[in-house]
């Protein structure tokens, strides 16, 4: 009877912890909290911080990485989310995210260009143009 209470304790305490872990893996990471607006418009504001730095800045290679995780993030938390995944404000937020990451992953140790400055800028502002519409 001793055995079988304690093999019915460990199975509990096992299955516990396999909740536990399950459900923590699902909450947004990065701050992201699952209000695709806000998350949205919060991303917007710190890749604008991140590419507006100096580049003799001491934060910047800390605020590349930093981005680059939230762009990570945010891309794995809404991609599969279909009532999100096909608005022109994630699709468009989603070429800007490309093309930044792209350019953080083959040449992130150099300036961005101003053009790519420029056209990330005039992708963000269509995102929260397109979020205030409601789409």
């Amino acid at each position: 009877m001793k055995s079988f209470l304690s093999r019915l304790l460990s199975g509990l305490f096992a299955l516990v912890l396999v909740v536990a872990i399950g459900l923590s893996g699902c909450a947004p990471g990065s701050g992201l909290s699952g209000n695709y607006s806000n998350d949205t418009l919060a991303l917007v504001e710190s890749l604008r911080t991140a590419i507006e730095l100096p580049e003799a800045d001491p934060e910047k290679g800390e605020a590349q990485a930093d981005a680059r995780e939230k762009i990570n993030d945010y891309i794995a938390l809404y991609r599969r989310d279909d009532s999100v995944s096909n608005l022109p404000s994630f699709t468009t937020m989603r070429t800007a995210l490309n093309s930044l990451a792209g350019f953080y992953n083959s040449y992130g140790n150099r300036p961005l260009s101003d053009k790519l400055k420029t056209r990330l800028e005039q992708e963000f502002r269509q995102v929260e143009a397109a979020l205030k519409r409601g789409a």
